[in-house]
């Protein structure tokens, strides 16, 4: 009964997210095709290269963040109060002033490699000082707003969660609709504005977490045992988190070194269409995180594996439903979002929902390994081996390849690394890597090779069209879930299936 009550919550909360992610979905595009116009080609992969450097930075509050959410969760698990309220405490603490040496080592460094480095025509060079000073700011708040995420997740308070999204999401548009109406330079003004932006939600994150939390009243804690348990984790997180940081970050600077900025416009829309999608998936996965912690804490690694494969395949089913019409009619929607269609975006959108559809099967193997607190060889092994991706695509581009030539590169690697990742996950959790492979790998392999046939014979025999594309939307809407149906969940995720549509049918009589 117990287990049915947390597996009817992740379905509540992820029905939750889900409506927020509707609504994001169209705003997010609106936003993006408006700030292309409004900034041009040149501004707009300006904007996306040197916000990317200051990322580079912030790899630091990235693992710092996966370690606050880790220890808040395990805490509220076990049940201990006073515990999670000195782990708030240090957590806060550590972040303001990870905050500060963000701040302190991206100022020299990531100027200099602005101004050195990159390729920024000359005459956008002080615009884009601007864009990394307000970028670099803009970081230090998300940083320092961390641990008030991790509370609300940890609770899992999901529909707060999907309002200050939204929230944020309307400022950002409002953000973008001002710009016309200002005479000084637009991409200056988008990053003040958005910087604006993220000090006002932290405001409203504190506000919220004040008065429902009691724990984060606490202030600033600094517990020697939880600094050295938390320092010890990040530590090792930050490893796997730079190697992800900087092979993502490598690859877009190299498309800069090569290419110049049109390409990393390129890539950036690719990316954000990529992000869209994986807002479907996010959904569902952020549902799941907090259970996957909280049954590790338990040791209930039943449970444990069933919400790894449950989260798996259906992150996987619910990317690919949802992606599969973006990867065949991706010139078309392209054009439709944003009338001016930078080369090459079309075939580094296709590459990279593929590499989507990989990290869906990831993600609640990271969140599992994260989860059990024992991430030291792990992190080093799996994190060598994906730094190998910029390395080997700098050859590749060296050699003469095409720009895409990168993004090939990434997919073989990640599929490689999915294989690594199991090897080192199945002693930490108890896994079976037989069951794992017939639960999930066989499953979505064969509704991943089934799905596209119909999709694609529409798209081959029709010009590219309205009709087209809503030939290739309804194959993929009818055939997709019947396939998943049929070959890709047991009978015991059938009957929960049964159970959650049951419940949002009118009842008779």
């Amino acid at each position: 009964m117990e287990n049915t009550d947390r597996t009817k919550r992740i379905a509540k909360n992820s029905l939750t997210l889900y409506a927020r992610m509707l609504v994001a979905m169209f705003i997010g595009f609106y936003i993006s095709r408006l700030i292309l116009n409004e900034l041009g080609v040149e501004d707009y992969g300006i904007y996306g290269v040197v916000g990317g450097l200051v990322g580079m930075f912030s790899v630091l509050n990235m693992s710092m963040s996966n370690t606050t959410i880790r220890f808040i969760t395990v805490a509220l698990g076990k049940g201990d109060l006073d515990d999670l309220k000195r782990v708030f405490g240090t957590a806060l603490s550590i972040h303001v002033l990870l905050g500060l040496l963000v701040v302190l080592l991206a100022e020299p460094v990531g100027l200099w490699f602005l101004y050195h480095k990159m390729q920024i025509p000359e005459a956008r060079m002080d615009a884009a000082t601007w864009v990394f000073h307000c970028t670099l700011v803009t970081v230090f708040f998300s940083i320092i707003n961390v641990p008030y995420n991790a509370m609300i997740g940890a609770y899992e308070r999901m529909g707060i969660y999907a309002f200050f999204s939204l929230v944020d999401l309307f400022l950002r548009l409002g953000v973008v609709l001002s710009l016309p109406f200002f005479a000084m330079d637009k991409l200056k003004l988008y990053a003040i504005l958005l910087l604006g932006v993220q000090v006002l939600m932290q405001f409203i994150y504190w506000q919220y977490c004040f008065r429902h939390f009691k724990e984060s009243r606490t202030g600033l804690v600094w517990d020697r045992k939880h600094v050295k348990e938390m320092s010890s984790f990040a530590g090792w997180s930050l490893f796997g988190d730079s190697s992800a940081m900087m092979f993502s970050q490598g690859i877009n600077v190299l498309l800069n070194i090569f290419f110049g900025p049109a390409l990393n416009a390129a890539r950036s829309i690719a990316v954000q269409a990529q992000q869209v999608v994986n807002r479907f998936v996010g959904s569902f996965q952020a549902a799941t995180t907090p259970q996957l912690m909280k049954s590790c804490a338990a040791k209930d690694y039943g449970y444990m594996h069933k919400l790894i494969y449950a989260g798996s395949k259906f992150s996987f089913f619910f990317f690919l439903l949802i992606a599969l019409p973006v990867f065949f009619e991706a010139h078309q929607l392209l054009v439709w979002w944003l009338k001016i269609v930078p080369e090459h975006t079309v075939m580094f959108l296709r590459i990279i929902l593929l590499i989507s559809l990989v990290e869906c099967l990831a993600n609640p193997l990271i969140t599992s390994a994260k989860a059990t607190g024992k991430i030291r060889k792990y992190q080093s092994v799996l994190g060598t081996f994906l730094l190998m991706i910029v390395p080997v695509a700098y050859v590749f581009l060296k050699l003469g390849f095409p720009p895409y030539t990168v993004f090939v590169v990434h997919l073989v690697m990640v599929c490689i690394g999915h294989y690594i990742r199991v090897v080192l996950i199945k002693p930490m959790i108890h896994l079976s890597g037989r069951e794992y492979i017939n639960q999930v790998i066989l499953k979505v392999l064969i509704v991943l090779l089934l799905t596209p046939v119909f999709p694609a014979l529409i798209y081959l025999n029709l010009d590219e069209s309205v009709w087209r594309f809503l030939g290739v939307g309804l194959a993929v809407l009818i055939t997709t879930p019947v396939l998943i149906w049929l070959f890709g969940v047991n009978p015991n995720e059938k009957a929960l299936i049964v159970e959650q549509v049951k419940r949002f049918l009118p009842r008779g009589g």
